[in-house]
């Protein structure tokens, strides 16, 4: 083919607008958009504006738990009980939680089969003591604030109950 033939189709495939004309329309949308967001952020406290904006992409579960960044355990449960000597978790929560920002999550365990509670006979339920009794002693002895604990269970895998503690935001 000569240079002219490739000039006629050129001609033929060029496009009816300019690319960077689009390519502007896309940078201002942008634009707006942010200043969108950063309009509602002044009406909104921050988890209100989470919450919309979970709700405008169809999100119902709310922010994921903090990512654990310290853990200890508890172990010493007899069979069946949620007593055990909690002195280390207390002195560990002390250290790991002096930061208003942080959450300690309290996963409490029990072991299926001969491990359960003796008034329901269930795992998941002395799982349960055993984690509330955790965080019942750490309130009491003042090293954690109840606002920022999280009770969770795990029965069916040992006998003990898991403090972790991850940072979970916020300007306190």
């Amino acid at each position: 083919m000569t240079p002219d033939v490739y000039a006629d189709m050129w001609d033929e495939i060029a496009p009816a607008r300019s690319v960077w004309l689009i390519t502007l329309a896309d940078l201002a949308l942008l634009l707006v958009g942010f200043f969108v967001l950063l309009q509602a952020n002044r009406e909104l406290d921050r988890e209100s504006l989470l919450a919309g904006l979970r709700a405008g992409f169809g999100i119902e579960e709310t922010a994921p738990a903090p990512m654990a960044v310290a853990s200890t355990r508890v172990e010493g449960f007899a069979e069946g009980s949620a007593v055990a000597d909690m002195s280390g978790a207390i002195l560990w929560a002390r250290g790991a939680a002096r930061d208003p920002r942080t959450r300690i999550t309290v996963t409490g365990s029990a072991e299926g089969g001969r491990d359960l509670d003796p008034a329901t006979g269930s795992a998941a339920i002395l799982a349960a003591d055993r984690a509330r009794a955790v965080a019942a002693a750490l309130v009491r002895s003042g090293a954690a604030d109840p606002a920022r604990i999280s009770i969770v269970t795990d029965p069916g895998k040992r006998r003990a109950v898991t403090l972790s503690v991850g940072f979970a935001g916020g300007a306190n």
